[in-house]
């Protein structure tokens, strides 16, 4: 008989794992559960875990009381069936906590062969009503994974007539255009199959507008300064007449495929409230970075709902969030049909003004050993992310110090794969021994990143359709900074723009950073270093307190 698992009391947060190295740091920084696959039987293609990896990765997690589902969730083919007895065999060797499929024949094998195992329904099964949930359930499912196309209300009605089976629905990551990744295009365009796991992403791709002569002839339509404010391009689907989409186009090509990234953090109370299992995060192509912050995000969210469900919020989690790079955020169909604030039409690309800066590869008593991600130089503010907590520490350094040579550098680079060591002695407004509690191997690292002046734009266009999405924005403002958007798409430079005043050792953020200079020795911010001592051990300004401090003398 098919193993079936009882609800869980609460919510888990399930951490997409791409690598042994995220398994584990999704773990550090508060994953419940982790989903991972080998190349052979999954769409995990670009999973880069061996069996060996996967093997450790399980008792790893196990060893510290997480949950591991493999993926068995391909659409099959004559050719993968030979493979099934090995790959199953092998599954029960390892005993993972639950295996993730779509293809109701292998469900089928599975059930027959392995009974022992929990079985979870995959997204790719396209499960959208509580009908099909309550099938799957018959057939001896222990978990459905919902469509990501099914509507809050849906889900509500979902759990009501569904209340004894586990329901898992995705609340952050990236959205595919078609019906749960039930897609052609990457097939046709690049003969990748999207089913098989290898989808190349073709609705991403940049695209250009021709004409068709009457003569036969086609034409690209080059657009320029002089005749772009001749043409309006519109798409209108045969059912929706009058209802135009808006085509864009500039000198890289057209963008009307391109969604934004899914994220449920402003709705997470509901899905906590109704009782949604699993809160799944999609995300295994992504980086060890993207892992270690949406989960403590979210990790922080659940914990601090369950502890006060009245008096929740989710400003200070979303603050998190987008220090992630993403192509912005949007609530996708939880409020029913998408609307054009869920899509970028002029701006696909993936940033935040964040980026990855390293991870802490050793602690010794000397200090920590720093595996550098991104180039850093001179003046650079490191942000260290501890885990459990959304506390971060800030420390300004002035050099780099190499830990196998000792020998100090302005400039690091991260192709040579350098391993920098920061002295506790530099941690210099910290308690030491707190500090050394708080940090261990595999803390993540960021610093600020400068961006263009169009990435900028970008970033506040995102926020103003973040809000009309929660019916608090303007449109008429969102219509004029998209329209500045495009401005400054036109008027690109390459020029970047830091996110404050301090650039290399000149400047200062005004945050009362550890080894800042500027911060602990300038008269402007005796005041703000009065202000700081009243604040707990560690805990620094979220902003430049010069200002405080002007504003302050100017009212005296």
């Amino acid at each position: 008989m098919v193993k079936i698992a009882s609800r869980p009391q609460r919510s888990e947060l399930l951490m997409p794992a791409g690598s042994l190295e995220k398994l584990k740091i999704a773990v550090l920084y508060g994953a419940d559960a982790v989903y991972l696959g080998t190349p052979d039987m999954s769409l995990r293609t670009k999973s880069s875990f061996t069996l060996e990896e996967v093997v450790e990765g399980v008792k790893f997690a196990h060893a510290h009381g997480k949950r591991v589902y493999l993926t068995l969730n391909l659409f099959s083919h004559n050719k993968d069936i030979p493979k099934l007895p090995l790959f199953i065999e092998t599954i029960k060797a390892i005993k993972p906590d639950g295996v993730i499929i779509a293809d109701p024949g292998i469900f089928q094998y599975v059930k027959d062969n392995a009974p022992e195992l929990e079985l979870h329904i995959s997204t790719q099964a396209n499960i959208c009503s509580w009908i099909s949930v309550d099938f799957w359930q018959k057939q001896g499912a222990s978990l459905c994974v919902l469509a990501r196309e099914v509507n809050y209300q849906e889900l509500c009605e979902i759990r009501e007539k569904c209340p004894n089976i586990k329901l898992e629905a995705f609340v952050h990551g990236a959205m595919c255009m078609t019906y749960s990744g039930r897609c052609l295009l990457s097939n046709f365009m690049a003969e990748r199959g999207a089913n098989q796991g290898n989808c190349a992403n073709s609705c991403r791709w940049h695209y250009k507008v021709h004409m068709k002569l009457k003569d036969g002839t086609v034409k690209e339509l080059n657009l320029s300064e002089e005749n772009l404010e001749l043409f309006e391009f519109m798409m209108e689907e045969e059912c929706r007449q009058g209802e135009l989409m808006p085509i864009e186009e500039d000198e890289r090509g057209s963008y009307i495929l391109n969604s934004k990234d899914l994220c449920l953090m402003p709705k997470l109370h509901d899905y906590l409230r109704i009782g949604v299992d699993s809160l799944k995060v999609e995300g295994r192509n992504k980086s060890a970075y993207y892992v270690a912050v949406t989960a403590r995000a979210y990790r922080q969210a659940i914990d601090d709902w369950y502890q006060d469900p009245d008096n929740w919020s989710p400003e200070i989690y979303m603050e998190e969030l987008s220090t992630v790079p993403s192509r912005g955020y949007t609530l996708a169909f939880h409020n029913g049909r998408l609307e054009n604030h869920a899509h970028n039409y002029e701006h696909t690309k993936t940033f935040a003004e964040y980026e990855y800066a390293g991870y802490i590869e050793k602690v010794t008593d000397e200090g920590l050993h720093i595996a550098v991600k991104n180039r850093l130089q001179a003046g650079d503010v490191l942000e260290l992310l501890p885990p459990g907590s959304l506390d971060t520490i800030l420390i300004r350094l002035y050099e780099f110090i190499d830990a196998k040579s000792k020998q100090t550098h302005d400039v690091i680079n991260a192709g040579q794969k350098p391993i920098i060591l920061i002295p506790w002695s530099l941690f210099d407004q910290e308690n030491i021994l707190s500090l050394q509690q708080k940090l261990c191997e595999q803390t993540i690292i960021r610093k600020e990143k400068s961006l263009t002046q169009a990435e900028w734009d970008r970033l506040k266009l995102d926020a103003t359709a973040q809000r009309i999405e929660l019916g608090r924005g303007s449109d008429i403002l969102y219509q004029k900074q998209r329209d500045k958007l495009q401005t400054s798409i036109f008027e690109e430079s390459g020029e970047r723009i830091p996110k404050t005043p301090r650039i290399g050792t000149e400047g200062c953020c005004g945050r009362g950073c550890n080894g800042c200079a500027i911060f602990w020795h300038d008269p402007i911010y005796e005041k703000a270093r009065l202000l700081l001592a009243q604040k707990k051990q560690g805990e620094m300004f979220d902003r430049d307190m010069k200002d405080e401090t002007v504003m302050s003398d100017l009212k005296v």
